[in-house]
């Protein structure tokens, strides 16, 4: 591709509604434009990395036996309410009517869809099978941001896995774990596989892959020394223990109530004169689970992982409740509440909590609080649960190594479905003695846009991107320094032929520029290797090739220069 011809719209200075670095560096190198929130145009280059992308996710979907389908990203509201999911999966939908007021939704995934054709399977001899799709998702999210990494519009690798049973489920879970494994190396990518909630997909396990990045939105809790990794979502540690300060003979049998004017918040009293420190404080949040209102305790410098009780208490229905509603409940106003004396309410409290004694909450009265609360003997707790999200510094609940919390991409994410669709849809086969089953799904998910806007966060520098040879648009820029020389126009046109002849993928910068534009947009939109061709290296019978990764530079004879090149280039191609 000659580069005076190409479709490279290059800016000089970054977008100002830019935040993460690939969506500065996407945009400012031409990849792709924003036609609206989260719906983004790929130009010519961008799409070119985009297929990289694919190719890769499709040869090792191909290595395990997956077979490609193309399935409609339209569905109709039936197969949705077959599931449960047109009601369940809330505003994140888009829903619409044809012209006959029939509803229909815009997939957002296709575990429905895939498991109504599995229906079609009759014997246990045809299982397993393993189906994949390249196919536009859309999801309706309420604050698209950071470019490509948060997007309303995307495509996505989706494959589906049907097995006779959970021994066949593990096997073919297992290989696209290995599979993720392969794709995120060829991509460049040190990831961690995290244990995850399986949200509103469903399922008994799902493993998430991360890649580090402060641009990410998901936070792990990772361990150096043993590998032990979840999203906090699901993550658990070893808290140091806490020796409570023994309660005198006076107060061994009561709480006592004491003041706190304008005291409201965890920090404020653990500062006021008489307070406590906020490991002895009880936080009480009050929420509406399925119409009733429930009390969920913490320790007061711990913080609520909303997921962990999403996924530990079963509800069609759960959300914090209003101030007024709190007020009907306890009598108080948030900052003055607390569970003692409620037995007449559901509580539930974080297991860090269990045994405490001589501990600070809440009187339900506003400016006042209680102290000396024993927790067994002062609240009817209902049920004990993990519910608290861990922290940095912790101990790893495997080894009790210090555990650090970091944000990720979540980059690939894997789910045992088990019988959840293909039971609402029909899917059985008849087993070895005739009976019908059932048949068991694994779903698999990697975005592809996600992936390329990934890539650019891990492979970056002040100048601009720095792609991995796998996944660039082009993987050598011959660069003219003076088009209208013509030793230089026919130097360069030679290497361009002998590089393209043996399969490189080369762009040519013909552009009647000065060197230091072309330099500058050689290195923004970030093609590996750039060869320099100029009357002074003619005059001495050399080019100069630079490799973007590390900008290390060296002198190539002409005569080799095309050899040494593409051996260069076939060196770091996966």
């Amino acid at each position: 591709m000659r580069w005076s011809s190409a479709f490279i719209p290059t800016l000089r200075d970054d977008p100002a509604d830019a935040e993460a670095v690939s969506h500065r560096l996407l945009v400012r190198a031409g990849f792709m434009r924003q036609l609206m929130a989260g719906h983004y145009s790929l130009t010519p280059l961008g799409f070119r990395s985009l297929r990289k992308v694919e190719a890769i996710v499709r040869d090792e979907m191909e290595k395990i036996g997956a077979q490609e389908f193309r399935l409609p990203c339209m569905h109709p509201r039936e197969i949705w309410e077959k599931s449960g999911r047109w009601d369940s999966v809330g505003e994140e939908m888009f829903r619409l009517q044809d012209r006959k007021g029939a509803d229909l939704a815009l997939g957002m995934t296709h575990e429905e869809i895939f498991a109504h054709l599995a229906a079609e399977l009759r014997s246990y001899k045809a299982l397993p099978q393993i189906w994949y799709q390249f196919q536009t998702k859309f999801r309706d999210e309420a604050r698209p941001k950071s470019g490509l990494l948060r997007v309303r519009e995307f495509t996505m690798k989706d494959s589906y896995t049907f097995d006779i049973d959970d021994a066949g489920l593990d096997t073919s879970f297992n290989r696209h774990l290995e599979a993720y494994r392969r794709i995120f190396k060829r991509f460049g990518f040190d990831v961690v596989a995290v244990e995850a909630s399986s949200g509103v997909m469903g399922g008994n396990q799902s493993i998430e892959f991360m890649l580090k990045s402060d641009a990410g939105e998901d936070w792990v809790a990772h361990c150096e020394k043993c590998g032990y990794a979840a999203n906090v979502e699901k993550a658990q540690s070893i808290l140091p223990a806490i020796q409570d300060e023994a309660e005198d003979d006076e107060s061994a049998s009561s709480t006592e109530k004491f003041a706190t004017p304008n005291i409201k918040t965890i920090d404020a009293l653990a500062k006021m004169e008489g307070g406590a420190e906020a490991s002895r404080q009880i936080k009480t949040l009050v929420y509406v689970i399925d119409g009733k209102t429930l009390l969920i305790l913490l320790r007061g410098d711990h913080q609520l992982s909303e997921q962990k009780l999403i996924d530990q208490v079963e509800s069609f229905e759960m959300r914090p409740a209003e101030v007024s509603e709190i007020k009907a409940a306890l009598g108080a106003s948030p900052g003055s509440l607390g569970a003692v004396g409620l037995g007449d309410l559901f509580i539930i409290a974080d297991e860090a909590l269990r045994g405490r004694r001589n501990m600070v909450t809440g009187a339900n009265e506003n400016g006042f609080h209680l102290r000396r609360v024993d927790i067994e003997r002062d609240i009817t707790v209902k049920a004990w649960l993990d519910l608290r999200e861990v922290s940095t510094g912790e101990g790893c609940p495997m080894c009790e190594a210090p555990l650090s919390v970091h944000k990720t991409i979540e980059v690939g994410h894997i789910f045992k479905l088990g019988t959840k669709y293909t039971a609402a849809m029909g899917a059985s086969v008849q087993n070895e003695n005739g009976k019908s089953v059932p048949i068991t799904m694994g779903s698999y998910g990697i975005g592809l846009e996600r992936s390329l806007a990934a890539v650019v966060e891990a492979n970056h520098d002040e100048n601009g991107i720095c792609w991995p040879v796998n996944i660039a648009p082009y993987e050598v820029v011959v660069t003219v320094v003076k088009p209208k020389d013509v030793d230089c126009h026919e130097a360069g046109e030679r290497l361009y032929e002998k590089l393209s002849e043996a399969g490189i993928e080369v762009l040519i910068d013909d552009r009647d520029e000065r060197p230091g534009v072309k330099f500058k947009d050689a290195e923004l939109i970030g093609i590996p290797y750039r060869v320099t061709i100029g009357p002074k290296g003619l005059a001495d019978n050399r080019f100069e090739l630079v490799r973007r990764a590390d900008g290390s530079k060296r002198d190539v004879p002409i005569e080799r220069a095309a050899d040494m090149i593409i051996e260069a280039v076939l060196d770091e191609r996966s």
